[in-house]
C-alpha cells in the first residue's frame, strides 16, 4: 500500500510537466514532416538560434517555427505579426497543441473566437484542411524544442 501511495504521489506531481501542451498527444511527427514539406515550406522555416536551417528552405513570409511548442504566441523577434496575434503575445498566451491546431485550420476564425473579437484577423491565409494533419504538424514541430 505504501508503494502505491508513493507512486500515486509521483504521478500527481509529474502530471503538470506532461500536461503543458508542449508535446503532441495525438500527432505523428513523421507524417507531420511530410505535411510541413508540402504545406508550410513556402512561407516558414525552422532554424535554430545559430541560424542553421533544420527544416524548410529559409522562407521568410511567415515566422520561424523553431521552438513553437509552448512558446508565447507572436514572440519571434523581428517578425511583424497581426495586431490580433500581437495581443495574444502581450497576454503571454502559449502555443499549445490545441491552439496550434485551431489556428492552422482557421486562422481568422480561431483568432475571433479566442479574442472574442469579430474584427480579429491574422495574416496567414493558408488553412490546413484536415485536423489529423494539423496534429501531425504540431507533433513534428514540437521535435524542434528550444533548450
Amino acid at each position: 500500500m505504501k508503494k502505491f501511495n508513493i507512486a500515486a504521489a509521483f504521478a500527481v506531481l509529474a502530471a503538470p510537466a506532461f500536461a503543458d501542451g508542449h508535446v503532441s498527444s495525438q500527432g505523428d511527427a513523421a507524417a507531420g514532416e511530410e505535411q510541413f514539406n508540402r504545406q508550410c515550406v513556402a512561407c516558414h522555416v525552422v532554424a535554430d538560434a545559430s541560424g542553421e536551417v533544420l527544416a524548410g528552405r529559409n522562407a521568410k513570409t511567415g515566422p520561424n517555427l523553431y521552438g513553437i511548442a509552448g512558446r508565447t504566441i507572436g514572440s519571434v523577434e523581428g517578425f511583424r505579426y497581426s495586431d490580433s496575434l500581437t495581443a495574444l503575445g502581450e497576454a503571454e498566451t502559449p502555443w499549445t497543441e490545441e491552439a496550434f491546431v485551431g489556428y492552422v485550420q482557421d486562422p481568422t476564425g480561431w483568432l475571433r473566437e479566442t479574442l472574442d473579437d469579430r474584427r480579429a484577423r491574422g495574416k496567414m491565409a493558408y488553412q490546413v484542411r484536415e485536423e489529423a494533419q494539423a496534429y501531425d504538424l504540431y507533433a513534428y514541430l514540437s521535435t524542434f524544442a528550444e533548450e
